[in-house]
């Protein structure tokens, strides 16, 4: 470089230094925001100190012949990315899932993440938090979860992904299966897709500033389970290093319950049993029943490709009409012996020795069921005092003891089945890192329309807002999440416990409590709570302990016990059929419990147009 050229630069350079205290070319700083991956190049927009990349397809699109087969990786990398709009997965419409709308929403081509980072991200080794969104496997989209407040406290890279849903997620045909073959013959797209993307930023995630070496997958609730899931699954090794199950479950069916009807009479994971259709009436379907049975000629290609050739809303419109009110107890993940255990997620647990050295953390709240119970006319009375131009009702308890003796019956059965066994599958395995929690804060603020504590509590879900710092929670927010000491409390709290599993693999609440890690022996749990009530404590749960005190409380008649016990035998884990009708010397045998469910909900909905309150 000759003497000018030299002279210009070091006047340019001291002047930005004067100006600006440092000076980063906008070439530089364009391409902090700007990074190419094996799928395309994506630009970053800057807001707050934290950066997002949007939109970023981790896969060829699962559409036309690709649909109901395994997501085949994108080596794109030339191409241009944009962010873009409705592109969560096809699913029904819910404010509660973040996608809004009319009947199905949302599209075939789905298969993208987003990724957060904090500034000056670039050259550093970041913790991956890989988030896997709830919603039942059927409903959900990557969007409605922002973790910036996270991420600008701690320090960690956030990756948010769609995965397919439902009947396009998880399904089981003999037209589908019986015509594949390798992975394609599985029936747990969905959970590929999962697998797929980790695939994706373990390729990618070091130009962003993240560590491919430290990824810590959580999710909560259908996220939790699909963590479990990936626990136990023989294909989810070396994708990831950590793994948070939040209010996770077990639940998984064979493939006999996934084609045909189950024994209880519940309609199942199957669409179109009478291969001779309307291709234009998609009302026309048949019966449902095993097909296991049948004539797999009958299910040739051509009616695969009938299958395949259906608009994707249609299909789904349709798959809801035949299950009319089992849609949301369809069978979804498949124990398929390729993608999941042949005997089920526990049993794969038990076996995911190549595993063991991953730390885990599993929990679930005090309050699970209030979420739903809590609007239900069963059990609450609503009013509208200033008239229905108020959006807000007025609710008060019209079977409180009932109402409290469900929640905590299915809320200790969600901690048993969905955290403690799990947690001992893995211990059986040689995991030696574990760590449970149970998530206690219930610090809301009462008002006239909803003694909102002793309503809501602990809720289903409530934990998510105090790791992303974010408190929407719809016309009632300002009760369910006042603010204040308790609610930054407990913000703190759950921040610095997952950034610091994220990082180290120990959780680390930042308070004096320690966090011990847990063993079948005596089971140990963090209460997750403000300070005051933060605390370890330990809890041997047993479904003959849980269940006993269902069948000595004074609350409730034998049909009210036997439905709670029917739904605490067969949610969060496999269904025990055997162990319900033994329950309480058989009693409930007497009742039709289909026909009795069905009956009280179409009692509230012939009485007040609707079985819940909204």
């Amino acid at each position: 470089m000759n003497q000018r050229k030299t002279t210009k630069h070091l006047l340019i350079t001291t002047l930005c230094l004067f100006l600006l205290g440092s000076c980063i070319s906008p070439i530089q700083q364009s391409n902090s925001l700007t990074i190419a991956t094996s799928s395309g190049v994506t630009q970053g927009i800057l807001n707050k100190k934290v950066i997002t990349w949007e939109d970023i397809p981790y896969a060829i699109p699962p559409t036309g012949d690709l649909r109901w087969k395994a997501p085949r990786a994108l080596v794109s990398p030339e191409l241009n990315i944009e962010p873009k709009e409705g592109n969560g997965c096809l699913q029904e419409a819910s404010i509660y899932a973040g996608i809004q709308g009319e009947g199905i929403v949302g599209q075939e081509d789905c298969l993208y993440l987003d990724i957060k980072a904090p500034v000056n991200n670039l050259n550093r080794r970041l913790p991956v938090m890989f988030w896997i969104h709830g919603g039942g496997n059927t409903s959900g989209v990557k969007d409605y979860y922002d973790f910036s407040e996270l991420i600008r406290e701690h320090q960690v890279l956030v990756v948010t992904i769609n995965y397919r849903l439902g009947a396009m997620g998880w399904f089981t045909h003999p037209a589908i299966q019986g015509l594949q073959s390798g992975i394609d013959k599985t029936s747990n797209f969905g959970t590929l897709d999962i697998i797929e993307a980790l695939k994706w930023v373990k390729t990618n995630i070091q130009s962003f500033g993240g560590d491919p070496k430290n990824i810590t997958i959580f999710g909560e609730s259908a996220g939790g389970n699909n963590v479990l899931s990936l626990l136990a699954s023989p294909m989810g090794d070396d994708l990831f290093h950590k793994a948070i199950s939040q209010s996770g479950y077990t639940t998984s069916f064979t493939k006999e319950e996934a084609i045909g009807v189950n024994q209880k009479g519940i309609i199942v994971n199957q669409l179109g049993s009478d291969p001779v259709l309307s291709k234009h009436d998609l009302s026309g379907y048949g019966s449902i029943k095993n097909l296991f049975n049948l004539n797999p000629i009958k299910y040739g290609e051509e009616y695969q490709r009938y299958l395949r050739s259906l608009e994707g809303k249609a299909l789904l419109e349709t798959y809801k009409t035949i299950s009319q009110d089992t849609y949301d107890r369809l069978p979804l993940l498949t124990r398929d012996g390729i993608v999941t255990h042949i005997n089920g997620v526990s049993e794969g647990l038990a076996a995911s020795q190549k595993k063991n050295s991953i730390p885990v953390i599993a929990g679930s709240n005090k309050d699970e069921l209030s979420l739903w119970l809590g609007s239900n006319r069963y059990f609450v009375n609503a009013s509208y005092p200033f008239t229905k131009l108020v959006p807000i009702p007025k609710i008060e308890f019209k079977k409180e003891g009932l109402y409290k003796l469900w929640v905590k019956t299915r809320s200790q059965g969600w901690k048993l089945r969905g955290v403690d066994e799990p947690l001992m599958e893995l211990e059986k395995a040689g995991f030696n890192s574990l760590y449970a929690y149970r998530f206690d804060w219930d610090d809301q603020a009462s008002s006239y329309f909803a003694d909102f504590p002793n309503l809501i509590g602990a809720a289903h879900g409530f934990e998510i807002s105090f790791i992303t710092g974010d408190y929407r929670f719809g016309p009632i927010g300002r009760y369910v999440y006042p603010k204040g000491d308790l609610r930054n409390q407990m913000q703190q709290t759950m921040m610095n416990a997952w950034a610091s599993f994220a990082k180290t693999g120990v959780p680390n609440t930042g308070k004096d409590v320690q966090w011990k890690k847990f063993n079948s022996k005596d089971r140990a749990f963090m209460k997750l709570d403000s300070d005051k009530y933060l605390s370890l404590d330990k809890e041997m749960l047993s479904l003959e302990f849980i269940l006993d005190n269902l069948r000595l409380s004074p609350e409730g008649t034998l049909l009210e016990k036997c439905l709670l016990a029917e739904e605490t035998f067969f949610n969060i884990g496999d269904p025990l059929e055997d162990e319900f009708n033994k329950w309480n010397e058989g009693a409930c045998k007497q009742f039709d419990m289909d026909f009795e469910r069905k009956k009280i909900e179409t009692d509230l909905i012939e009485e007040y147009g609707s079985a819940t309150v909204y």
